[in-house]
């Protein structure tokens, strides 16, 4: 479990130096918790693999863990993560039925093990990570989650690494 500290070291709260090196990227990251109180990174679906996405800067502007969500359409995902991001007390296990019409989805505690292989922008955006992450996790048709099937059409982030079965997700770890 990672202990939750206030004392944000992300690139807004700290000059580590080296601003004039960020790219159009980082400064959109930046402008948009300037703004909304996070942003979300898409990462796109490619050869190796699915796509997720995940948010950044609800740690830094509220204390509320960062999101992530995986294996679905990016825009999907990143719809998803926006609703959820207005919200307060997000917390490990909790239910949210109404963010997709007819789909439950769940909320699970990130191992920090898995932060490196997902959340490259996010750890550049903390610099001192771990900081908490949830993972949206989100059922099969039939109304079934991972731990009920053992699916891989999505990681899971809640076990740490060695006891993650090996598929696509754990390529990078």
């Amino acid at each position: 479990m990672i202990e939750a500290s206030r004392i944000c070291r992300c690139v807004i709260c700290h000059d580590y130096g080296d601003r004039d090196d960020y790219d159009a990227a980082d400064r959109g990251v930046i402008a948009n918790v300037a703004e909304v109180g996070w942003s979300v990174t898409g990462v796109p679906a490619d050869e190796r693999g699915p796509g997720w996405a995940y948010t950044i800067g609800r740690w830094h502007r509220r204390g509320e863990p960062e999101l992530a969500m995986f294996g679905l359409d990016l825009r999907v995902m990143q719809s998803c993560l926006n609703i959820l991001g207005q919200r307060d007390g997000l917390a490990d296990g909790q239910a949210h039925d109404d963010v997709v019409k007819g789909y439950p989805l769940r909320l699970r505690t990130v191992e920090p093990e898995w932060f490196r292989a997902f959340f490259g922008q996010g750890m550049w955006f903390y610099r001192h990570p771990p900081i908490p992450f949830l993972e949206v996790v989100w059922p099969d048709r039939d109304g079934a989650f991972p731990w009920d099937t053992g699916s891989a059409a999505q990681p899971h982030l809640w076990l740490k690494p060695d006891a993650h079965a090996r598929n696509v997700w754990t390529q990078d770890v």
